[in-house]
């Protein structure tokens, strides 16, 4: 039987039926032989009461039963119609022998037995019912010759009751265990085809897995198979993909990482051989797709380590897991670039006041140095310049004032934009009035294509002198100053000033 052809039950029993009815017919044409052996039996006097004739016709008989059902065979050869002619063909068989007094008792019960083969109730329930009526009726029929020979029966019926009880008896016990047979028989192929099914969508899904995880081989830098129940890794990108054992009780990160972890970035080492820790991740990824975390490689920049689950118990332990790497540089870059765009002021490329914001709120949650210094700036006569040169000569202005700022505090603190013409510093500086006096100096040899000078207003405020603030205080204190440094400036120049 061609196994690669049996995908399911039904199927299977169709291709049984095929070969049983092959089986059968090769039976009918041996079957053949039948009549010359009787006819030898006559010849050497075992048969006393049997005619030639009789052999002729079970021949005869047999040899068209055996052609028709072959016809049937090929024509339809999983049929249950040449099935059936099959055991009818037999049971005819042997109703004609039984009539011709040719002595018969077990085989009355060999088409039952042979219907069993089909694995088929309703085939074995046809063969069972014509036999025993054929059974009755020839029984009937002979009753009087047997009854004649017999020496144990005084009467005909005393012959045919007795023989056709004892035969009903025997049937009734063959009956059912055929039953119990073919339903345990049904039962079982049915099982084991079940069992195939499943074990068949089991290795279908595995491939489809197999099939992904080939793609994702392509995708990932790195792509690991890690079995924990047999306890195995396995490198997809290997052109060998060799399985390689791992001692949980000696081994704490696989041979893919103990290759990775050469090229970490040794500020991030540790935080990585916690993460790629093979004895944590099961319980880490229990009830879980996948579990990640990025690190920066020293040759190759920022990559992605993740932990896949592909296939996991009940509970939602992990049995079979994917570790894939795969290069994120470019992505962090894009991220950063965005973060850095959120965080700047557009018109000067300076931090913006969500930048400081952020930066306050963190500075809130620490303490501060006795160095740190808080300044505010704010822009002297921009609203004239809007006013009598236009927009685009205040807007050089803003930018002539931010570029004067970056210069004089360079790397040693932030500049950030905070309004139309204010900026905040947060520098760490021990001489905050030098820096005060670098602004004002870089401010009077600015020059503008709009207008030829700019000056600044300048305050600030230093945690040493104000050690019983925070930095919210410092903020106002800086404030205070920038605006009493800017009514100086208005007084030593007469300027009356509206203040807002």
């Amino acid at each position: 039987m061609n196994k690669d052809r049996i995908t399911e039950h039904d199927t299977f029993f169709k291709d049984n039926r095929i070969k049983v009815n092959g089986y059968l017919n090769k039976v009918l044409w041996f079957f053949i032989v039948t009549g010359p052996a009787i006819a030898l039996g006559i010849k050497a006097q075992i048969f006393h009461d049997i005619a030639y004739s009789t052999c002729l016709n079970i021949t005869i008989g047999i040899a068209i039963m055996a052609i028709v059902h072959l016809f049937l065979f090929k024509k339809w050869p999983n049929s249950m119609l040449t099935s059936a002619f099959a055991l009818s063909a037999l049971n005819i068989l042997i109703a004609y022998m039984s009539f011709s007094h040719v002595s018969i008792y077990l085989t009355w019960f060999l088409c039952p037995v042979l219907s069993m083969l089909f694995c088929d109730k309703y085939l074995y329930f046809f063969s069972c019912i014509l036999n025993y009526i054929l059974m009755f009726v020839t029984t009937g029929a002979t009753a009087v010759y047997e009854a004649d020979m017999s020496t144990e029966h005084l009467s005909i019926q005393a012959y045919f009751t007795d023989t056709i009880g004892g035969f009903t008896i025997e049937y009734i016990i063959m009956f059912v265990s055929g039953i119990i047979v073919v339903t345990v028989m049904s039962g079982y192929f049915e099982n084991i085809f079940s069992q195939h099914k499943h074990i068949m969508q089991q290795k279908e899904m595995m491939k489809e897995k197999m099939g992904i995880l080939g793609s994702m081989a392509e995708i990932y830098d790195n792509v690991n198979l890690i079995d924990f129940v047999h306890n195995t890794e396995m490198s997809l990108r290997d052109a060998e993909q060799t399985r390689h054992g791992i001692d949980f009780n000696a081994q704490t990160h696989t041979i893919m990482n103990q290759r990775i972890k050469n090229q970490v970035m040794p500020d991030q080492l540790d935080a990585f051989l916690e993460f790629t820790n093979i004895k944590t991740v099961r319980s880490r990824l229990s009830h879980k797709k996948l579990i990640s975390a990025d690190f920066i490689d020293v040759l190759s920049g920022w990559f992605r380590a993740q932990y896949i689950t592909v296939d996991s118990t009940l509970d939602g332990i992990p049995n079979v897991v994917i570790y894939t790497t795969r290069s994120v540089d470019d992505e962090k870059k894009r991220e950063e670039n965005l973060i850095r765009i959120s965080l700047t002021d557009e018109m000067t490329r300076m931090f913006n006041r969500r930048c400081y914001d952020e930066d306050l709120k963190e500075l809130r949650s620490g303490a501060l140095s006795d160095d740190f210094v808080l300044f505010s700036i704010d822009v002297n006569g921009l609203k004239t310049v809007n006013d009598t040169k236009g927009h685009a000569a205040g807007d050089e202005l803003i930018k002539g004032a931010a570029n004067c700022l970056a210069l004089s505090v360079g790397n040693k603190g932030k500049v950030y934009r905070t309004g139309g013409d204010e900026f905040m510093v947060v520098i760490h500086t021990d001489n905050p009035e030098k820096l005060r006096s670098d602004i004002r100096e870089k401010a009077k040899e600015w020059h503008g294509m709009y207008t030829d000078s700019m000056t600044m207003s300048i305050g600030y405020a230093a945690y040493k002198d104000h050690r019983d603030t925070n930095i919210d205080e410092l903020e106002h204190k800086a404030d205070a100053d920038m605006y009493a440094d800017k009514d100086r400036y208005y007084k030593e120049n007469g300027i009356e000033r509206r203040r807002h």
